[in-house]
């Protein structure tokens, strides 16, 4: 083949076809546990994380509920991905091997949310949230009091139901209910079995499940490697517990002119892709935390 700006025009269109339709196709599931909330500069300050307010009796002026202001801010960062194609494969007609790098590359930028979110879910009884504490804490601070969305107990029907009521059981610093209703029970591979048990089983050890349907299994791949902890979520509120911040979407790009260095140099094309964004935590009342280092059998 001989190697013209025309050809390698029509490779690009070719690739970034390939890229598309890959990245669009693969499923991912950050979108499920966390907001996407548009980035225009290098960071973003979530002021408004703070106290879950609510409705009261009107009698005589109107209670303005100042949201308490947090210093909660996520940084964006760049993230690339990219495949070399030595020029000799171009010349002698080879390009199609180089396909399914360029698809593979499409699913990994389709799927790179799903590890910075899960990551950070996983992170979540270390990483700090808007109130200073860990994601999952025994003690966040809610007017005068402390209150716990984290727990030890591995994942049973019985513990299931423990963080179950104790996330029903949440309530701003006015002592008002938040009505928080859990949905989803996330977690590793290894907890799939159990997960789904709890969430569709008829019977448990010869007993009738109460909590069948009460939320549904999310398993995720990113959770492996914490294979007894588990989560539990309410993602039915119009901010989700999790944050994915997007400064710039995926970008497919191409450096393949005759005086690039790769080119004149090392006699290889460079396909790739590049992104901003990043992860952070929403309000913690919507997530518990098990690290599911204790009970059992």
């Amino acid at each position: 083949m001989i190697i013209t700006p025309q050809t390698l025009r029509g490779i690009y269109v070719g690739f970034n076809t390939l890229f598309n339709k890959a990245f669009t196709e693969t499923p991912v599931l950050y979108q499920r546990v966390a907001t996407v909330c548009p980035s225009t500069t290098s960071e973003e300050n979530y002021a408004w994380l703070g106290d879950i307010p609510g409705m009261k009796e009107w009698s005589g002026e109107r209670e303005i509920q100042n949201l308490a202001s947090s210093s909660y801010t996520i940084k964006n960062k760049d993230f690339e991905g990219t495949v070399g194609i030595p020029r000799n494969a171009i010349e002698d007609d080879k390009i199609g091997l180089y396909s399914p790098s360029i698809q593979m590359l499409g699913q990994s930028a389709a799927q790179h949310p799903d590890e910075l979110i899960f990551g950070l879910l996983k992170s979540g009884f270390t990483e700090l949230c808007y109130d200073g504490k860990p994601f999952f804490s025994t003690e966040h601070p809610v007017g005068r009091k402390k209150v716990s969305n984290r727990g030890a107990e591995k994942l049973t029907i019985e513990s299931y139901a423990a963080a179950r009521a104790a996330m029903m059981g949440f309530f701003n610093s006015k002592g008002r209910p938040l009505k928080l209703v859990p949905n989803l029970l996330v977690v590793p591979p290894a907890l799939e079995g159990t997960a789904l048990s709890i969430t569709k089983s008829e019977f448990i050890n010869g007993t009738t499940n109460t909590m069948k349907g009460t939320a549904e299994a999310l398993v995720v791949p990113d959770l492996a490697g914490s294979d007894t902890a588990w989560y539990l979520l309410c993602t039915t509120k119009p901010i989700k517990p999790l944050i994915y911040q997007e400064r710039k979407k995926p970008k497919f790009v191409s450096k393949t002119g005759e005086q690039d260095d790769n080119v004149f140099f090392d006699k290889q094309y460079i396909y790739g892709v590049d992104s901003r964004g990043n992860a952070g935590f929403g309000f913690w009342q919507m997530g518990y935390g098990s690290d599911g280092t204790t009970g059992g059998e």
